[in-house]
């Protein structure tokens, strides 16, 4: 309906003319229609150049919104652009005579503005202090969005006086501590935050803003530029305690070996003048750059998870990147890449980048070949906002728009932050051998806190409240460096760790479950709903796995794996798996998700066991090893009463993860007094599939043992599995759990289980053999699938005189343990450890040694020569090396 169908004609002549005479005195709406009423009875010649005009506007206001970021005044060393070619008024066939002229461009704040006027309102949202990357997004709802909230305010921070005050000090606060720190600690690393100071009060504004938007919890992640700095000022840990560490005597204030002061985390609840609080957590992190950045995600998963509905919103991950690392290190692409992804996403992460401009010694122009260190973040169509690091109200105003965003579309936000770094790489560095010119610049640039003190005293501060609020501050550093150190609680054995032990034990918790109570759940995972179009195939797996628990024999792998996960389910301990095709299985073996073959609806019989059940998580991951681990790592950190296991498609494929491996998994008890129960099922073992799908490389997981800090087990039969995987939960403290899994055993008829040995059984480190110990004249360890290659032989040749003793966990092996199991075959003539891994590789490096001690000499090694790969590429040279292997061990050959 046209907007004049309702008034007739004479009414609209006198409305035309008064609009003529006096506009005003007539409504918007209708001072719109008679400007385009106007406008069409303009000549032809006059319509088309408006035309044109008009369309290129319109091209201006989107290359504004697009490029406006490259004459953002960002960079506080370089000078500010006043042009660029794309954006001048020739790019678009416009001219200095059109900037007066009057246009009606479309989705623009103002309905009609002179070009000067548009120009004017484009610059100052776009190429001011704040430059933002949003065009890259394809939805045009996030873009309104951000455009209408960009547009309307100009990107333009309007404060109170006290709001600026209080970023005044906390501008003074990240200053006078690197300074208070330099002074009484010469010499000493602390990776000082100086220039880059912006980033304690832009830290602030996020938890304050937070904090009111209903979050509830931030885990942190960082490296460990400035971290002693936000651990000061934003996490408000105790200076005295700080001071304390640089003095190094805090006796017996950490457990076992502990760490560098600027790798801890911690922990703490704050509270702000709005009433709200908020409980802050910085994870624990090695040197290695963006290495937490999977930790923090899964932790955060885990606790939104814990909080069910709604849970996205209240807890926050905020990882600070360096420029260099952001733009070079591959778990940034991957962790990204997990942001959005069923079973992972959390909700959307805070990145903040400190760009110091420089990565250690090297200049961006080699450390990337982009043009921000941020564009890796465009994969996932977010917005970028670039902020100039000595203007920390833009800090804070993008800062608070970040987080809008990101709670209002639950996805990733990334702030960089452009500044520098006052020192070189750490305070002994020189920075001048390298970056002579770039560091004249710093040299001659003030302190932040001086530059916006001085903002504020031309607004009409007074200077004398400047130095009262630095005095203030400097005898609070004082103080602190004689008082007394603060109380440390043992944060990482409260809340949901209560009643968990930091101690290793050698208690043995029980692990059976009733047949009766098996049955039932192996009938009710069998059972499938009506409506379902189960595969028949898969259909008839579940039922031919019921039916061995109603025989009570033939129970396979995959059978007893899911009775374990299904009896801890009903006792209460949830249990997540996830890995590279791990729903259905690497090897077709779980089958844990169905897929309707009709509807491609997914029922997961696990999460259909009874109505009071705990949560089952099992999830196809994408194609990482590293980011995909160090997630399940975080989340193990958050449900330490639930079973978290990562399986790698194959066991050597671990080594995309070795970083996670080393600095997470095997050291984080010892190094930040923080325990895991995470599980690693490594698949293992020699089938003739080449180097790359035999070997889990036992050890270098055995290499990474000492104090009791992890379980290693190469369990043989699917009972093994059953009592290992129950006992993971029932244990009275948590260690991670490294099991080599089968491949070739997974259908072998004689890899199977009772329904007694599940019912009534336990884990056993060492499985005896069950030829009497009276008869064994040559004794045979073993561990894992070799048994039944052996055990076949001697089966094939009737022989009675060989014993096959498998140790399944490999460490902690008690030495006691060990040497009683070995005592019993005292006839024994010959003793060997065999084993198809490479004499350098598999356990046979690390229990050699053991071994002796246990047998009173050196035991003889049976098992392939020492080698680079750790299998040949050959299918029938692998048989000849599997058969070699076998008859050395049965005396049959003088090869070993």
């Amino acid at each position: 309906m046209s907007i004049s169908s309702n008034v007739s004609p004479q009414w609209l002549e006198e409305q035309y003319q008064l609009w003529k005479s006096e506009p005003g005195q007539v409504s918007s709406d209708w001072q719109a229609f008679f400007e385009g009423f106007d406008l069409a009875r303009q000549s032809p010649a006059t319509d088309c150049d408006l035309a044109a005009k008009t369309s290129s506007v319109d091209s201006l206001i989107y290359r504004y919104r697009d490029l406006g970021h490259l004459q953002a005044s960002t960079d506080p060393l370089s000078p500010d652009q006043v042009d660029h070619a794309e954006l001048n008024l020739a790019a678009f066939g416009l001219t200095e005579d059109d900037l007066d002229r009057t246009f009606y461009p479309l989705r623009f704040p103002k309905h009609k503005a002179t070009l000067r006027e548009i120009i004017e309102l484009l610059k100052e949202t776009y190429c001011g202090k704040i430059g933002v990357e949003f065009m890259h997004i394809q939805d045009p709802k996030k873009r309104t969005w951000l455009k209408k909230r960009m547009e309307e305010n100009r990107n333009q921070p309007k404060l109170a006086r006290d709001e600026q005050l209080h970023i005044l000090e906390k501008l003074q606060e990240a200053t006078l501590f690197e300074a208070f720190l330099h002074r009484k600690f010469l010499g000493q690393k602390r990776f000082s935050l100086e220039g880059g100071e912006a980033i304690i009060p832009l830290l602030d504004t996020l938890l304050m803003q937070a904090a009111e938007r209903g979050v509830s919890d931030i885990i942190m992640g960082m490296a460990h530029r400035g971290r002693l700095n936000v651990l000061a000022n934003i996490f408000n840990k105790p200076l005295e305690n700080m001071f304390a560490e640089f003095q190094d005597n805090l006796e017996l204030a950490f457990v076992g070996d502990g760490d560098v002061k600027y790798h801890k985390g911690y922990s703490t609840d704050r509270s702000f003048p709005s009433g709200h609080n908020i409980h802050l957590s910085l994870a624990a992190n090695p040197s290695h750059l963006e290495a937490v950045d999977p930790v923090v995600i899964g932790r955060c998963r885990a606790r939104h998870v814990s909080y069910g509905p709604g849970g996205k919103k209240r807890v926050l991950p905020v990882l600070l990147h360096g420029d260099a690392a952001f733009a070079g290190q591959g778990l940034v692409p991957e962790v990204l890449n997990l942001s959005q992804l069923d079973g992972y996403q959390s909700g959307g992460t805070f990145h903040l980048v400190i760009n110091n401009q420089i990565g250690f010694t090297t200049a961006p122009a080699h450390a990337r070949s982009t043009l921000y260190a941020t564009d890796i973040a465009k994969m996932l169509m977010v917005p970028i906002f670039h902020i100039n690091g000595e203007d920390p109200e833009a800090a804070a105003y993008a800062t608070n728009l970040a987080l809008e965003y990101r709670q209002e579309f639950g996805e990733d936000v990334v702030v960089e932050v452009i500044c520098y770094r006052r020192h070189g790489h750490n305070e002994g560095d020189e920075p001048f051998f390298t970056q002579p010119l770039m560091y004249e610049k710093i040299r001659q640039r003030p302190p932040l806190h001086e530059i916006y003190a001085q903002q504020l005293i031309e607004g009409g501060l007074e200077p004398q409240s400047v130095k009262e609020r630095v005095d203030k501050i400097t005898q609070r550093l004082e103080e602190a460096l004689k008082g007394e150190t603060k109380p440390q609680t043992d944060v990482g054995f409260q809340a949901k760790w209560t009643g968990i032990k930091r101690e290793y034990s050698r208690e043995e918790p029980e692990t059976k479950v009733d047949a009766e109570t098996l049955i039932k759940l192996g009938s009710r995972m069998a059972s499938l709903p009506e409506k379902l179009n189960a595969h028949p195939k898969i259909a008839r797996l579940l039922k031919r796995r019921e039916e061995s628990l109603l025989k009570g024999e033939g129970i396979d792998w995959a059978n007893a794996e899911a009775l374990a996960f299904a009896s801890l389910l009903i006792e209460h301990s949830p249990v997540r798996l996830s890995g590279q095709d791990s729903r259905r299985g690497t090897f077709n073996q779980r089958h844990s998700t169905l897929v309707d073959q009709k509807t491609g609806q997914l029922y997961v019989p696990l999460a259909f066991l009874e109505q009071s059940q705990a949560a089952i998580q099992i999830y196809d991951s994408m194609l990482s090893e590293a980011a995909v681990l160090g997630l399940e790592y975080g989340y193990s950190l958050e449900t330490p009463h639930g079973l978290t296991i990562w399986e790698a498609q194959f066991g050597d494929f671990a080594n995309g993860a070795q970083v996670i491996i080393d600095q997470f998994i095997g050291t984080s008890g010892t190094k930040w007094d923080r325990s895991s129960g995470l599980v690693m099922f490594l698949p293992h073992g020699y089938e003739g599939q080449g180097p790359e799908h035999s070997n889990a490389r036992i050890e270098r997981f055995m290499n990474l043992c000492a104090d009791d800090n992890m379980h290693i087990a190469y369990p043989s039969t699917p009972a093994q599995l059953f009592h290992l995987l129950r006992r993971q939960c029932k244990l009275p403290y948590r260690r991670p759990l490294i099991v080599f899994t089968p491949k070739s055993l997974l259908r072998l008829p004689a890899c199977s289980s009772t329904l007694e040995e599940l019912s009534e059984g336990s884990f056993q480190a060492i499985l005896p053999c069950t030829t009497p110990p009276e008869q064994v004249k040559t004794l045979l360890l073993c561990s894992g699938k070799i048994y039944y290659e052996l055990q076949a032989a001697l089966e094939a040749e009737d022989r009675n005189d060989v014993g096959l003793l498998r140790i399944e966990k490999l460490y902690p092996l008690h030495q006691e343990v060990l040497q009683e199991a070995v005592n019993r075959y005292s006839n024994a003539k010959r003793i060997a450890w065999v084993q198809e891994e490479p004499k350098n590789m598999g356990p046979w490096p690390h229990l050699q040694y053991r071994l002796g001690r246990a047998i009173g000499r050196n035991p003889e090694y049976c098992g392939r020569r020492a080698a680079a790969a750790p299998a040949v590429g050959s299918h029938r040279r692998h048989k000849q090396e599997q058969q070699q292997i076998i008859d050395a061990a049965l005396g049959n050959s003088t090869d070993s």
